[in-house]
């Protein structure tokens, strides 16, 4: 029996062989000629989002020295984002000086980003310090400032805003659209249609002097020469 004749009977098992042979050679030449396959980076099963309640916090510097306090009655991480959201949060800003309080504050919504450099305040947000005296003994009157939408940078002292700003130290108040403050060094600067109000000084009284006494002159009558 010739060889023609024996593939021609056996068509079908001999075609599924050489199928099966051509794919082998198929995938080999892949492997050999392919790329390395990527190496998976993820160690350790993925972090998932987490709420806290009635939660405390407190930044560090890198000294070791605790910086800015943030308290929340409910504080958010949403998974694959390491940024804290948060309601209803109150903070502190320790001032760098001795003897000067801190800044205290409020707001409606408070974002602190990962690496806990950056924080946004949205809604009404209040700003306050206490009275207090300086090193030189001169009495220092309360601070306080109302605006929203602030984004602060509490390892810097630094805060700024670019909504409308009131800020009222004792009697005298300012106005105006954008601020930016360091809180360190009580440096304040509004960017747009500002305000300021001075108090008005207090009027010194006018000393009384007594008039300039006169000399007496004699009175003269008809007759008489004075």
């Amino acid at each position: 029996m010739s060889l023609r004749r024996w593939l021609r009977d056996r068509r079908l098992p001999v075609a599924t062989v050489l199928i099966a042979v051509a794919a082998g050679v198929s995938q080999a030449l892949l492997w050999w000629l392919g790329p390395a396959p990527a190496t998976h980076q993820f160690v350790g099963p993925p972090r998932s989002g987490y709420t806290l309640t009635d939660a405390r916090l407190t930044e560090y510097d890198a000294d070791g020295q605790p910086g800015m306090r943030l308290q929340s009655p409910n504080i958010e991480r949403r998974e694959g984002d390491d940024s804290l959201y948060l309601d209803s949060p109150t903070f502190q800003m320790p001032a760098r000086q001795p003897g000067v309080p801190e800044w205290q504050g409020q707001s409606r919504y408070g974002w602190v980003n990962k690496p806990g450099t950056v924080l946004k305040l949205q809604g009404p947000v209040f700003v306050h310090r206490p009275a207090y005296v300086d090193a030189h003994g001169v009495a220092q009157p309360e601070t306080t400032m109302h605006t929203s939408e602030v984004t602060a940078w509490p390892k810097e002292d630094r805060m700024e805003t670019a909504q409308p700003a009131h800020i009222a130290q004792g009697a005298r108040t300012m106005d105006g659209i954008g601020m930016r403050a360091n809180l360190n060094d009580n440096h304040l600067e509004l960017l747009d249609a500002s305000h300021i109000v001075f108090p008005p000084r207090a009027s010194r009284p006018a000393s009384v002097r007594p008039a300039p006494a006169r000399p007496a002159r004699a009175a003269t009558g008809p007759g008489q020469t004075g």
